[in-house]
């Protein structure tokens, strides 16, 4: 798969984000508490192909990369707020 290809579904995640949640406005520590909560989704995801799929099974993968996509759109979450937020007011 392309960079290209995987932004795009980095983007079209924060799109569901949005329509979800709506627009996020944490201050960093914040941020960071949600941002643990997917990298331990992701965490869970490769210690569970690691340990409980001896087959090593595609879907359990995919789910692996899902929660990547999913904790990549939480980043851009933050610096989308930090910049609407933070930085234009300094």
């Amino acid at each position: 798969m392309k960079r290209a290809s995987i932004i795009e579904e980095i983007v079209n995640e924060r799109n569901r984000q949005d329509e979800k949640w709506g627009e996020q406005n944490h201050n960093p520590v914040e941020w960071m508490a949600i941002l643990m909560e997917e990298v331990g989704e992701v965490s869970k995801e490769a210690l569970e192909y690691h340990f409980k799929h001896k087959d090593k099974t595609e879907q359990s993968l995919l789910n692996y990369r899902k929660e990547l996509i999913q904790t990549a759109a939480v980043t851009l979450a933050m610096l989308e707020s930090l910049e609407r937020n933070e930085l234009n007011n300094s």
